[in-house]
């Protein structure tokens, strides 16, 4: 949902009341967000760039290592770096510490020594935190930091330089030069990664501020040179930001060596392999930016800032991928350009290849940077994962299908939204609330007139099996007889002012107070507001949305908060910014899990805004898109860079959120919601009601197999998040992931793999079009998942296919197995004890297919403790086998009740695509399996037409998580 378009001074009268009819349609007015050249701090650090270029090999950057501080013990090395301030030889002493983990990844902090002065007197409220923010770790990373105590210096003993052999096999080497100061990252003795080669590392040191002298009568008073006109306060769209720390701004340069692709840093509306920002062909001119904010109706292919920010970046050549995590939640700016290199210099054309060059600049904080050295794009981002923390398990349910809109508007609409869905077969599992469903905006309150019985609207759906999400946001309305403001107020667990009164500010509800979610009793507190009998109406289907937590503030600086309001701990807004969103949605999180002694559900919390480790709470969607086809388009890569930057539980506003797509475009967007992780209809409160059954045939029809699409591989989805879950990976799988060699796909980002299926689906994404043409990244056969043909296809190759309307491209490769639930249902809890299907494709040569399936209870925490099923499943020749999967460990020695109810659920048929000519004329298979053998039925159909030969096994009867063979012959 979207704040409001109308001016500040022509509708503050009016916010109190904030009806839907002040919510115009408008496009993004990108002036009313900062560029570079407005943020002092940005601006700055690009002209210490520029300078440091114009000069050439005459800049030297003028942070150098003090040797005689330097050290390495127990896979540390400690130093000092000073940095020189002024022509008489001035320095700011800087303590550097270079981590290396028994994982095999290096971390570079630095830190600035003056700042624990504690006789620094601030310019105002002596509350502010005097050092650098420096507890970021404490809420983002979780793991992964053991010290590699065997890492060593190896080479010659120098005062210039010390070389640290790290990682698996000592593989791994960190140069540290003293001076200047600059690091490269080694592996197998190759450069992948370089800081400050380029001299831009840039730490804005404390100082006094000098205060200008007076004006003499009847003269202006003397301006403050250009570069130091932002130091302490800083004006914008009318609100002016106080700096009491002044400036400290980070910046450093980081170089990928031979690497022309990098990707991440989300979320950004535009390609998957990121853009250069200063020049090069089709360049941005401006920064890709992180700064969580309100951005409805966002522009597309373009580097501005969005609602979530995720500081991690990898670089990808053919079969090598590098990345760097860095570590700071205040706002953030990264440069990009590239570089042809010739590795040999007398080489042409062949011989050049491609530097990727980085500068990153933050507002405040520490200097504090991971780097991981792959060499493939999986161990990266497992090792990214290790820190910050895997995706969160989720309930079954919440991959199924969601229905939302601003707003149903009553508790019988729901009902009866709920009864149309069945009646017309469509299959869905949660249905939303937004706003209107609150007592004029209060949040855990409802609307008595609209939602009379609200617990018997819940007890309605969970007849069916659903869920319902009703919308909870971090602004708290300011009003009398309102116990939750009241509570905030007296307990003072709210966001401070600057001059630490409790911070108000406007949004939906009007005048407002916002949770500070950094202080732990305010979490505390927040807990006891979801309990069943504080938050009644509500029930243990209920579940919750958290919007607007940028935080999106209507009449602050750029749609958010001041940065110089004050959180718990003393510490500046600006300093935390990007972490705000993730506080209030693990403090969600958290209360969701203590609603009611003894209930270990797991929770499931939508959010907006999101930071690095947000993926261990729930699930993001990409905020207020429009119904557009490019909108649809660049939804792909937009979610393809949430999965590789491990957020992979991600969606968008199927439809569009804003204005009225047209039956064309609702379909196909529907089509391509089907695949997406997150899959959610949402649309805004002026938009016309388009649930699927309204939209007449032949839409609806359509509509309703891509629903049942996606239902029948929630098998398949629903093990790629267990895959997620334990080792990072996404579940919508870019072509550079799953073929690091294939360099034709490196900046393909409208097709993807799904899991480890092989499936290969490329919506269509233009009006119009009935045909589309697929990237075929290697030599393996395709097949065409609806009709089995034989896809023609030529490695690196794109291959022309049909998509008409009522058709999805979807190919599955050969050498892969995978599950699916053919009984078609309404909800996904109705289809629990169903038994599956698996699907084999044969490969072109060789006659082996791998897949895996994985199911528990899909709701409860009893996976933890062994109570699920992980089955592998190969195919060798004649033969099918399902065995207990690798690393599952042993069956628990006591199953428990869904475990039990699981002995009744069977591999019900097999289909094998592509299956050999030796199986014609067979009809039955030898199926064996707990110590019996019996035999099933096979149907074969030769190949005919283009469509590839297949067989289909049936009354299989073998339980699904049992081990069994099934052989042909």
């Amino acid at each position: 949902m979207r704040s409001s378009t109308l001016t500040w001074a022509s509708s503050l009268c009016l916010l109190s009341a904030l009806t839907p009819l002040i919510s115009p349609v408008v496009a993004v007015k990108e002036n009313d967000f900062k560029k570079c050249d407005q943020s002092g701090f940005c601006k700055r650090n690009r002209a210490y760039a520029d300078n440091a270029h114009a000069n050439g090999a005459l800049w030297t950057s003028p942070y150098n290592i003090l040797p005689e501080s330097a050290s390495l013990k127990d896979g540390q090395f400690q130093a000092v770096i000073l940095k020189t301030i002024n022509k008489q030889g001035e320095t700011v002493r800087l303590p550097i510490t270079v981590s290396f983990t028994e994982a095999g990844v290096a971390r570079v902090t630095v830190d600035e020594e003056r700042r624990q002065n504690k006789d620094i007197e601030l310019r105002h409220n002596s509350a502010a935190r005097k050092e650098r923010y420096n507890e970021a770790e404490q809420l983002v990373i979780v793991g992964g930091l053991t010290l590699d105590k065997t890492a060593k210096a190896v080479g010659d003993d120098s005062s210039t330089s010390t070389t640290v052999q790290y990682g698996p096999d000592g593989q791994f080497e960190a140069y540290i030069q003293y001076s200047p100061f600059s690091v490269e990252f080694k592996r197998d003795g190759a450069t992948e990664i370089k800081f400050n080669d380029r001299g831009l590392l840039n730490m804005e040191h404390w100082r006094p501020k000098v205060e200008a002298p007076a004006a003499k009568e009847g003269e202006e008073a003397p301006a403050p040179p250009a570069e130091e006109s932002t130091w302490w306060d800083e004006t914008f769209g009318g609100n002016t930001d106080t700096k009491p720390r002044g400036p400290e701004s980070v910046g450093l340069d980081i170089s990928f060596v031979g690497y022309d692709h990098v990707y991440g840093i989300p979320s950004h509306a535009g390609p998957l392999s990121l853009k250069e920002t200063r020049g090069g062909d089709g360049s941005y001119t401006e920064p890709y930016r992180m700064y969580n904010l309100d951005v409805f109706e966002y522009i597309l292919d373009s580097p501005m800032t969005l609602y979530g920010s995720i500081p991690f970046m990898q670089a990808h050549r053919q079969d090598s991928t590098v990345g760097v995590f860095w570590l700071n939640a205040a706002e953030t700016w990264v440069d990009i350009t590239k570089e042809k290199i010739r590795s040999n210099p007398m080489a042409l054309g062949a011989g050049a290849e491609t530097d990727t060059k980085t500068h990153w600049i933050s507002e405040s904080g520490l200097l504090d940077v991971f780097v991981f050295l792959g060499p493939t794009t999986q161990d990266v981002l497992k090792k990214y994962s290790e820190l910050t923390g895997y995706t969160a398990m989720p309930q079954e349910s919440a991959i199924g299908y969601h229905q939302c809109r601003w707003n149903y508007v009553s508790d019988d609409d729901v009902k009866d939204v709920d009864r149309k869905m069945d009646k017309f077969g469509i299959p869905y599992d949660v249905i939303w609330l937004d706003i209107e469903y609150t007592d004029g905006k209060k949040y855990f309150t409802w609307d008595a007139d609209k939602f009379v019985d609200p617990s018997g609207m819940g007890e309605r759906l969970d007849e069916h099996g659903r869920k319902l999400v009703v919308i909870i946001d971090p602004h708290i309305k300011n009003t009398d007889n309102y116990e939750v403001v009241s509570q905030l107020k007296s307990k003072e667990f709210g966001i401070k002012n600057k001059d630490g009164g409790l911070f108000d500010g406007w949004c939906w509800p009007g005048s407002s107070h916002w949770i500070d979610a950094f202080n732990p009793k305010a979490v505390d507190w927040w807990k006891t507001l979801f309990k069943y009998d504080t938050f009644k109406g509500t029930a243990e289907n209920t579940f919750i949305w958290n919007d607007m937590n940028e935080p999106s503030v209507f009449n602050g600086p750029e749609t958010t908060m001041p940065k110089d309001n004050l959180h718990h701990g003393g510490w500046e807004h600006r300093d935390v910014h990007n972490l705000n969103g993730m506080t209030f949605h693990n403090a969600t999180h958290l209360a969701l899990m203590s609603r009611k002694s003894g209930e270990l559900r797991r929770p499931f919390v939508l959010t907006r805004s999101f930071f690095a480790g947000s993926q261990r709470l729930g699930a993001m969607w990409t905020g207020d898109n429009q119904a557009s086809w490019d909108h649809l388009a660049a939804s792909i890569p937009m979610l393809l860079s949430q999965g590789i930057a491990g957020f992979p539980f991600a969606g968008a506003d199927v439809g569009g959120f804003f204005g009225n797509p047209d039956k064309e475009l609702q379909t196909r967007w529907f089509q391509a919601g089907a695949f997406y992780p997150f899959f959610r209809g949402h649309a805004h409160i002026d938009a016309r009601r388009r649930e699927p059954y309204l939209a007449g045939e032949p839409y609806t029809t359509i509509i309703t197999s891509a629903l049942r699409l996606r239902y029948s591989l929630l098998p398949a989805y629903y093990t790629a998040f267990h895959q997620a879950h334990v080792s990072g990976e996404p579940i919508i799988k870019p072509l550079y992931y799953t073929h690091p060699n294939a360099e034709g796909g490196f900046a393909i980002d409208d097709q993807f793999f799904i899991g480890d299926t092989g499936l290969l689906a490329k919506p269509v994404l233009t009006e119009g079009q009935t045909t589309i043409d697929m990237f075929i990244p290697d030599h393996e056969v395709y097949y065409d998942y609806f009709d089995y043909s034989v896809v023609p296809t030529q490695a690196g190759k794109r291959t022309h296919m049909p998509a008409p309307l009522d058709t999805i491209p979807l190919l599955m490769r050969g050498g892969h197995i995978f599950p699916r639930r053919d009984q078609p249902r309404r909800s996904s809890q109705l289809m629990k004890y169903d038994d599956y299907t698996l699907v084999v494709a044969v490969p072109r040569t060789g006659g082996r297919a791998e897949g895996s399936l994985y199911v528990d209870d899909g709701d409860s925490y009893d996976y933890e403790q062994g109570q699920f099923i992980h089955q592998a499943f190969v195919l060798d020749g004649d033969t099918i086998k399902s065995t207990r999967a690798s690393g599952s460990g042993e069956p628990p020695k006591k199953a428990g009740a869904w475990l039990k109810a699981m002995a009744d659920v069977h591999v019900d048929k097999i289909v094998v695509v592509g299956a050999p000519t030796s199986w014609a004329g067979q009809t039955e298979v030898t199926v064996t399996s707990e110590g019996q053998t019996w035999t099933a039925p096979l149907d074969y159909t030769p190949a005919s037409g283009g469509r590839a030969a297949f067989a289909v096994v049936r009354h299989v009867n073998a339980r699904v998580g049992s081990d069994w063979q099934v052989t042909v012959a």
